[in-house]
């Protein structure tokens, strides 16, 4: 059978067989492990580590640099198998440069295979793929997901006791080369994500090097999210991009709100849904939460009323900063602009940043008049694949026209 080529964030069906996950990686001493998630996205126990002095758990198993599944043997309550290579702890200072290779076999089914994109940011572990179930089958999914905290903080994320003196192990080893937690010049200390979700600790030192770029290090905003879960987004939402989004804001609040969490109102047809991503849960969160959620047309208006009621409710001296990811016009615009109108004296800021397939001209050209009045609005276009822009374009797009609102 002709192979079939994953691209980062695709999925492909599985059937129900054993499955094969064989990982190369080329100029680099690498471990392969996997880890065993419920549905809260955190490991049960720590015997949901699997690497090669625990080679295998509950149908899961290691074997060099080949992870197998048996998905009919993994039990009902192991929710996703991720996939993760990681540097060899014995080889100090090494890091990934060029991605590794993973290939899928099943018996009776074409085969896989997926190459993340190189990597950039001194990462050492890359989480390359997880299996997971959706509507009593399996898929998977590539990820292809850099961090540089070690192995030992990216077990930390996902509910693994680690140890803390150095041990040369995938369950032991510590963040390899840690540096001082702040960037240079940022008046955040940012060692409660080095604590709590050190895989989010080289995107917030990016989004605090944006904040010093200008000159608002030292100020602080509440910062919210709104997500549109509108029909045309459920691509999306399936291929990880609305869960990479969410947490690369969640790494910007790390440095303007130290509360270390962000409200996230979805958007959808009926009433918005408002619940929190933190530092301490983000991990597969906005999966876990969009299913509560039905698909709608995006009434971005009443997420946008349900956004500021609770900032107000909340007592907040700082101001607002909402973020409010959108992927289509809205159905009601005079309601919107009213809404951008009436809460331009209540220290609210609007960043909308488009991604996905649907028209966004309505936010774009919002400020395009020489008469347009929203001194409290911007419009970032985040492109169709967020995940793609490097964090430094990233963060710029996302905090410039809120640091030129701050300086007014």
């Amino acid at each position: 059978m002709q192979a079939t080529t994953l691209r980062k964030g695709e999925n492909h069906t599985l059937v129900a067989t054993p499955v094969v996950l064989a990982v190369s990686v080329q100029g680099l001493a690498a471990d392969v492990s996997a880890l065993l998630l419920g549905a809260d996205g955190r490991v049960r126990s720590d015997d949901d580590l699997i690497f090669y002095n625990h080679p295998s758990q509950d149908g899961v198993s290691i074997a060099g640099p080949a992870v197998t599944a048996d998905l009919v043997g993994v039990p009902a309550d192991v929710d996703r198998v991720v996939v993760v290579v990681s540097a060899d702890p014995l080889q100090p200072g090494a890091v990934f440069t060029r991605a590794p290779l993973l290939t899928v076999t099943q018996s009776g089914s074409p085969t896989l295979s997926f190459t993340a994109p190189d990597f950039m940011s001194g990462e050492t572990v890359v989480v390359l793929a997880e299996l997971y179930r959706r509507n009593a089958e399996w898929k998977i999914r590539a990820v292809g997901q850099g961090y540089a905290s070690g192995l030992a903080g990216l077990a930390t994320d996902y509910g693994v006791d680690v140890e803390p003196e150095p041990v040369p192990t995938p369950a032991s080893l510590p963040a390899q080369g840690r540096r001082n937690s702040s960037p240079a010049g940022s008046a955040v200390d940012l060692s409660k994500v080095e604590r709590v979700a050190p895989g989010l600790l080289s995107p917030a030192r990016q989004a605090g090097k944006a904040l010093v770029d200008r000159d608002i290090a030292s100020r602080r905003a509440a910062v919210y999210l709104i997500l549109d879960h509108d029909w045309h987004m459920e691509e999306l939402y399936e291929s990880f991009a609305v869960q990479a989004f969410a947490e690369r804001v969640l790494a910007l609040s790390a440095n303007l709100d130290d509360d270390g969490t962000v409200p996230v109102v979805f958007s959808s047809g009926r009433e918005p849904f408002l619940e929190e991503i933190r530092l301490d849960n983000y991990r597969g969160r906005i999966g876990q939460l969009h299913t509560q959620v039905d698909w709608g047309w995006g009434n971005v208006a009443d997420a946008m009323r349900r956004a500021v009621g609770h900032y107000q409710e909340s007592g907040a001296s700082d101001p607002a900063f909402i973020v409010t990811q959108v992927g289509d016009e809205p159905w009601d615009k005079a309601e919107v602009r009213s809404l951008l109108q009436n809460t331009a004296s209540l220290g609210v800021f609007w960043l909308f940043v488009g991604f996905g397939r649907g028209k966004l001209a309505f936010y774009k050209n919002l400020n395009a008049s020489a008469s347009a009045t929203f001194t409290n609005v911007a419009f970032y276009d985040a492109s169709k694949n967020p995940g793609s822009v490097p964090d430094e374009r990233f963060y710029a797009g996302l905090v410039d026209a809120f640091a030129a609102w701050l300086r007014r």
